[in-house]
């Protein structure tokens, strides 16, 4: 079977289907919350438009109260599961495409979702249409699982553990090739203050694992124009700043990236804390700003750099200060050889010495997830990889970010990035302005996936 030659057949379903989710904007909504849509009404409609479409196209179709659902093919002893997710992290700022046009320019479909998760989903989703329409017959149950809360906390999958089955194994369309066997623990650690500040209103970042890419913070008085000046020449870092009501509020534009990378963004509340603790001697801000300083964690005192992981990371993704009261939460990225309660405790301990009167929790806590490089599934997908891109230089991966195979025993993540293929001017990445996906990257993975699924299966 020509797998690549069956997904290049497959294209026009593959765009369309493709542009009709992403223009769902299926973003996370307390307020259209309600029953069988926990996340809110946008999510229920993308869930439906899904379980809609594999329906049509005769496979099972199974809603788990509008947390998750699946597509199911197949009979036999044994499961194999694919997980992709149907929501989206916020739109953010900058763009220069419609967010939910699912424009195809040049051979790149932009908008929200493209990348991370929709358009890898699809692609799951036709490398099974495209087998099942071919003749095959697999002799294991598959389920292609698509949540609706991977962005926000995962309380999704949560569910569909206690009501759904569970495969015996499987793959998470969510990440990059060739294959990621393992990935860092995860925690978010909030922490809380009452404390005198010349800040009166600093509100940036709206989730953990967003590296905040634009902030504004007010502080009362005149601009200290010449420190400002000085600090955006010596930091590399663009920004303004107006008067308003007798309060000067000073813009500052970094970088958006993933949590996972901070140092491939730029965080703008962070400078805006640090320019602000400086310019103003404002004790909270320089000692926030200080402690947040190294990105690996070193001024917390819980740096280090694992064997298979590489470094564990941390990210201020949400800052709120108003009249005196300051709150922030950090995205902690650690490698396997880290204990979560160790380093919680570290933390804790760093900021009780601050002189900070806080209080800090711990609000979520995801251990590392660790497959064995050399196990059977992970060199089966190493070597379907392998034979359609023509790549054997890409060692197999871990990463910092966190996807649904952490949720469920036996899976990796598997694509649906290609680590040496060029990227293309002007097309962002997942949670970037701009994200879009090469439809021909999306063909080829396709075809990765629709042999995967053959081998794993037959």
């Amino acid at each position: 079977m020509d797998f690549y030659q069956l997904a290049k057949k497959y294209e026009a379903d593959l765009v369309s289907d493709l542009q009709e989710i992403v223009r769902i904007p299926s973003l996370y909504d307390e307020k259209t919350i309600t029953e069988n849509a926990p996340f809110g009404i946008e999510l229920r409609r993308a869930l439906d438009w899904f379980l809609a479409k594999g329906s049509a196209e005769g496979f099972e179709a199974k809603d788990y109260q509008g947390y998750a659902g699946y597509l199911s093919w197949g009979e036999g002893e044994k499961s194999l599961g694919i997980l992709g997710h149907l929501d989206i992290v916020p739109i953010g700022v900058g763009w220069s495409k419609e967010p939910f046009g699912a424009e195809v320019i040049d051979g790149v479909m932009y908008g929200r979702g493209t990348g991370d998760d929709k358009g890898p989903t699809i692609a799951a989703f036709t490398a099974l249409k495209l087998l099942k329409d071919a003749g095959f017959t697999p002799k294991k149950k598959i389920y292609l699982i698509a949540g609706c809360d991977e962005e926000s906390g995962m309380a999704c999958m949560k569910h569909y553990k206690e009501h759904g089955p569970i495969p015996d194994f499987g793959f998470v369309p969510d990440a990059s090739f060739p294959v990621i066997y393992g990935e860092k623990g995860i925690m978010n650690v909030k922490v809380t203050a009452a404390a005198e500040s010349v800040v009166v209103k600093l509100e940036a970042g709206e989730r953990p694992n967003i590296v905040i890419g634009e902030a504004e913070v007010t502080v009362a008085g005149l601009p200290k124009e010449n420190d400002f000046d000085f600090y955006l020449a010596t930091q590399d870092v663009k920004g303004s700043y107006r008067v308003e009501d007798g309060n000067t509020v000073y813009h500052f534009d970094g970088i958006f990236s993933h949590g996972s990378v901070p140092q491939e963004g730029i965080n703008a509340a962070w400078h805006a804390l640090n320019f602000v603790g400086g310019a103003y001697q404002d004790k909270v801000s320089h000692t926030v700003a200080s402690l947040l300083a190294d990105y690996r964690g070193k001024q917390l005192g819980i740096k280090k750099k694992g064997s298979h992981m590489g470094d564990l990371t941390v990210n201020l993704g949400i800052v709120r200060m108003h009249e005196n009261d300051v709150s922030f939460v950090l995205d902690i990225r650690y490698p396997q050889e880290c204990d979560g309660n160790e380093l919680f405790q570290t933390i804790q301990k760093t900021f009780s010495s601050s002189g900070l009167n806080c209080e800090v929790q711990c609000l979520i806590d995801k251990g590392p997830l660790f497959v064995d490089p050399k196990s059977e599934l992970v060199s089966t997908l190493e070597k379907i990889y392998r034979k359609h891109s023509q790549d054997n230089t890409t060692p197999l991966l871990t990463m910092g970010g966190g996807t649904y195979a952490r949720t469920l025993p036996n899976f990796v993540a598997f694509g649906a990035e290609f680590p040496q293929r060029p990227m293309i001017q002007g097309v962002g990445d997942a949670h970037q302005k701009d994200e879009g996906v090469e439809v021909e990257a999306l063909v080829l993975a396709t075809a990765i996936y629709a042999e995967a699924i053959y081998e794993l299966t037959r």
